[in-house]
Parts: structure tokens; sequence; C-alpha cells
């Protein structure tokens, strides 16, 4: 059986509501796939109660999930850097870790482990440089070190154009503590409306397209909703949007006219070029940002105990994730190492009708980074679609807006 991002749809939503359910409310970005990859090639070295845990924790079968994993490692996205490793100690390993090891994926690096300044250049080089050291510090006692690596780097097909930071409305506190925000520009490249949610209500998204095949989309809801779920709701969004999947999208028309804390919606009589007796026409601001998370990934909701128990059972263990990402004017970078290590002791620390609204990301929101085949590219007949299509790879919750700057110093325009 052939697997594809659509297979593992629901089960990274549920595994990425976990995630960022222990990362908390505050500013973050983090990497679901990351960790849940990691998980996903440990989890073939667990048996019985361990095995039923990580089924309902990566929310499929331990078998579906590791051939999805080398699936992906195999035929890694164009502007999404993949990589995974294992490292050991020499004479450190059982039965059961040369076991697993002789079945791990040909694309996972495996090798002795030597030195913290090595496995900080495996995770630069496998991250763009935009993760600068391992997300662990290496001890003599650590003897069996596993990780995953997930980074892009890519322009927006159209860049943003400025603002005033009021244009996000006068219930946003940003409106105030900012100078400038971004703005849609005309033309193709970015898509915004309001969509219609079970779990969140009715939510202003903008999704924009990068060059070559990634979108990032945006949701906000009103604040009173729980971020899980906005999350959940743009971990839905986000991946029909890359796909072409159905999405409720509401008509400005059935929108009360005014001011609220997610849109201003005018109306006024105006050319249409369409010659229909009313139009709809959508723009969106938000700010830009950027955000650096350390997660500890210890909490037994999110797997790594049972894996760690699998791998090395009775041994120390510790997970962490290391994340970034930066959403610009210009474009969007974002990188993540996340791992998962044994040790024998030590200590873990812890004229018609026009009718327009502008859509006002104005108050802490949710972020999803998704692969995708560009729409109209088109695919040989008999192909399989890739496993990364419509897959998201980073997510976060905005809460710490920065100013919108003309020119991003760090990449070239």
């Amino acid at each position: 059986m052939t697997l594809t991002a659509a297979d593992v749809a629901v089960p990274l939503a549920g595994y990425a509501r976990r995630l960022h359910a222990v990362a908390g409310l505050g500013h973050h970005v983090a990497s679901p796939l990351g960790a849940w990859l990691l998980l996903a090639l440990c989890a073939p070295a667990s048996d019985g109660q361990t095995r039923e845990f990580l089924n309902e924790t990566l929310g499929c079968d331990v078998r579906d999930a590791a051939e999805l994993a080398a699936g992906l490692l195999a035929s890694p996205h164009p502007l999404v850097a993949a990589a995974a490793g294992v490292w050991h100690r020499e004479r450190a390993l059982s039965e059961t870790l040369e076991r697993w090891m002789a079945g791990l994926p040909a694309d996972v690096q495996t090798g002795p482990l030597t030195t913290q300044a090595a496995l900080d250049d495996w995770a630069r080089r496998h991250t763009l440089g935009l993760i600068e050291r391992f997300p662990i510090e290496l001890n003599p006692l650590i003897y069996l070190v596993i990780a995953t690596a997930l980074a892009t780097r890519v322009s927006w097909e159209r860049p943003f154009d400025l603002a005033p930071a009021s244009a996000l409305g006068p219930s946003s506190p940003w409106g105030t503590e900012l100078s400038r925000v971004l703005q849609t520009p005309r033309g193709p490249g970015h898509e915004q409306f309001v969509a219609a949610t079970q779990a969140a209500g009715d939510v202003a998204v903008h999704a924009a397209w990068a060059r070559d095949g990634l979108l990032v989309a945006s949701v906000a809801a009103d604040p009173s909703v729980p971020a899980g779920d906005v999350l959940a709701v743009a971990y839905e969004l986000a991946p029909a949007l890359a796909t072409g999947g159905r999405v409720a999208r509401r008509s400005l028309f059935d929108l009360p006219l005014g001011e609220s804390p997610l849109w201003l919606v005018t109306e006024r009589t105006a050319p249409i070029k369409s010659g229909a007796a009313r139009e709809e026409r959508c723009t969106a601001v938000l700010p830009a940002w950027t955000a650096q998370s350390e997660h500890d990934l210890r909490e037994p909701e999110l797997g790594f105990g049972a894996a760690a128990q699998a791998l090395a059972p009775g041994d120390r263990w510790q997970a962490k994730q290391m994340a970034m990402a930066r959403y610009t004017r210009v474009g969007f970078e974002a990188a993540a190492v996340t791992a998962l290590l044994a040790a024998r002791a030590m200590h873990v620390p812890r004229p018609g009708l026009v009718r327009t609204a502008e859509l006002r990301f104005g108050h802490p929101f949710a972020v999803v980074a998704v692969t995708a085949d560009r729409p109209g590219a088109g695919r040989p007949a008999g192909q399989h679609p890739s496993p990364w299509s419509g897959l998201p790879v980073f997510s976060a919750w905005v809460a710490q807006p920065e100013d919108a700057e003309p020119e991003d110093p760090a990449r070239p325009a």
C-alpha cells in the first residue's frame, strides 16, 4: 500500500494538539511532524501495551506510521530539508536495539556517537543553518541519540505590502504597540477569506503561497475561542487549501456590516468587472513575527517515554525539540530538530454592491505551513502523489508580533 500525506492528516493533527497543549498559550513555534516522525521511527521496537499506547499516540498503527516516515525521508519535498539520524556508543547496543537499527529505513543516518560538536554540526547542516546547536547536551553517560530535522526557507510568490499598525483595528493591542504590519498585495499568491468551522466558529483565514510549492496559512478566531481549537482548525484548513480540498467559505453578504475583532465589513457602490449584481472582495493585514522555542517532550501524552521504554527499558531518557520560525514581508523560514536520548544513569532536567472585508490578525492566532503541489501544475498519469503533498510541517501560535520591515536584511528579496 502506498501511503500519502492524506493518510497521516488526522493522526498528525491529533498529535499537534497534544504538543501545542504541552507548549502552552505563550508565543511559540513547533514541528509536530518532526516529533511524530521520531516516534514513528522508534515505535516498531515496541510490543504489548507499549505498542498499543504508541498506536494511540501516533493516531495510527505503528507499522503504517513507520512506512510513512520511511517514505517521507526517501522522497523529501524540494522545499523541505528532512533528515533523521541514530548515533550510539561502541559496544553499547542491546539485542533489542540491534534488531531495531537493522530495520531502520535506509535514509536514516547511523554511526558512532562522538562529540557535541558533531551533533551541533549535524543540526546546522540539516536545518539550512537555522538551528545552530543540537537540543541535547552530550555527556559520557549517554549511549544512544535519535533525531529528526526539518527545515524550510522560502520566498513568497508576491511579497506583502506594508500598512500602518492601526489597520489591525481599534480592539487590537498590537495596533498601538507596533508601527507597521503586512498587508496583502493585489494579484495572485495570496488568498484571504472567512471560513465557517465547527470548532472555532467563523474564522479569518490568510494563505500565502511560496515559490515552487509551500503554503503558509494563518487562522484567527474570536479571542474567546481556546487556542487548541484554533490550531485544530488551522490543521484542517491548511492541508485542504494546499490540496484543493473542501473549505466552507462564508459569503461576506452573510456577515453584518461594521467592526469586529476579526474584520471590518463595509459596503459601497463601484464598477464590477464580472457584470454581476454584486461582488465580494477581501484583503488581510497581519503582523510579521519571529519565534524561537525549546520544548521538553517528557510529558507522557507525547509518547517519548513509551518509545524510550521500548528501545532502552529501565534506562534514563530525555527528549527535546528546538524550533524556530520567521514570517516577514518577503518570505518564511522555519526549522526544528527533535531528539531522544538514552543514558545509563543521569539527571534529567524539565456598479453593483461591493462588500469588502479587511481581515485583521490583531490578537494571538494560529499558523500552519504545509507542503503543496501548486494548483494547475498537473501530475503525469498514473503517478502516485508525493507523500509530502498537503503535509503540515510547522505550526505556531503567534502572540508576540514584530514591526514589519521594508526589506529583510537576512535574505535577498
